[in-house]
Parts: structure tokens; C-alpha cells; sequence
């Protein structure tokens, strides 16, 4: 049966594996392009991706924000099929092996709910269209997060990763921003 999201899975990894071999300073720019863009105030909790493989890496993000003062957490899966959980984290906390295979903070971290939710993806589109991994578990947890309050969801990416179009289904959850190494855009 053809799949259009599973053929397209399939090229945007082989694109973001460029992307992070072409661009070694990529981090450093979504960093930078992430604080100078998005609304941050002092009581944000803003929750990261421990980046697996050639995701983009998220630790000169973590490095922006704990500057600020601002906490940090990261997803955990806790049951298949479910809204992701955030622990609380800080840089040098216990971590272990998620389902994954990204690391999670250890189930003595506080679980937190962040104000921003910062969601790897394969793919994505200006207007807020996001490709992840299949799971469904950034589209279940930025639904339960946002039927309980304010949250702004951030795609964090090369800028390789950009398509025109995506096969969007009504279960696949907008992003309100899309940072990359090449700026910062509202959707």
C-alpha cells in the first residue's frame, strides 16, 4: 500500500543527515535564532528534545536558556499510545535509556507541565505543517496541552527540512513557530 508520509519519512532523513553534515554550526545559530524570536518570560518551562542521531542539537539551546534562568525539561515516553510526560531537568541530572533511545530524565525528576513544547520533526512546512516520526505522541501531547491551557509548540530543525507541502491528516497538531539555523517564523 502506498504511504505518502512513510516515502516522505524517508527522504527528509536522508536530507537532514546532509543538513547536519553540511552545516556543523547549525545549533549554535537555531540557538540564538530561538531566544531572539520566541516570547520567553521568567516563569517559562520550556521543554527540549534530547536530539537522537542527526537531530538538531538542542544543548546550545539549553545552554541560551539556563542563562536566562529558565527551567528546562525533557518528554519521556510513559505508555505507548499516550500524551508524551515532561520531567523536570537541569544539565549534569541522572539521565537513562528512553524508549527510544534518547536519553530521559530518571523518574526522581519532578514532572512538570512546559509553556513550550519544542518538537523534533522530519519535515515541516511555513504554515505550521510537521512531519515526525510516526508515533503520534507530539500530536497527542500538544492536543491534551493545549485543551488544558496556553502552550506554543516549536519546531526545531535545519532549514533543509522545509517542504512546500505535507499529507497532513485532522490528528496532526499545527506548530505555532518553526526555528531553524536561518531564522525564526511565526506560522
Amino acid at each position: 500500500m502506498f504511504n505518502p508520509k512513510q516515502l516522505l519519512r524517508e527522504r527528509m532523513k536522508a536530507e537532514r543527515r546532509e543538513a547536519a553534515k553540511a552545516r556543523s554550526d547549525a545549533a549554535n545559530h537555531a540557538a540564538r535564532n530561538f531566544i531572539a524570536s520566541i516570547p520567553l518570560n521568567d516563569a517559562s518551562t520550556v521543554s527540549l528534545y534530547y536530539p537522537i542521531g542527526d537531530e538538531l542539537d538542542t544543548e546550545p539551546l539549553a545552554a541560551a536558556l539556563l542563562e536566562r534562568d529558565l527551567k528546562i525539561a525533557l518528554p519521556v515516553v510513559v505508555k505507548k499510545n499516550q500524551p508524551l510526560a515532561f520531567r523536570a531537568y537541569s544539565p549534569g541530572d541522572a539521565l537513562i535509556d528512553g524508549a527510544y533511545g534518547e536519553l530521559v530524565p530518571d523518574e526522581s525528576a519532578a514532572v512538570v507541565a512546559p509553556q513550550i513544547i519544542i518538537a523534533p520533526l522530519l519535515a515541516f512546512t511555513r504554515d505550521g505543517g510537521r512531519l515526525g516520526y510516526g508515533g503520534g505522541y507530539y500530536d497527542r501531547t500538544l492536543l491534551a496541552a493545549r485543551d488544558a491551557g496556553p502552550v506554543l509548540a516549536v519546531g526545531y530543525a535545519f532549514g533543509a527540512q522545509e517542504v512546500d507541502d505535507l499529507p497532513l491528516s485532522p490528528l496532526d497538531q499545527p506548530l505555532d513557530w518553526v526555528v531553524t539555523e536561518r531564522g525564526a517564523n511565526r506560522c
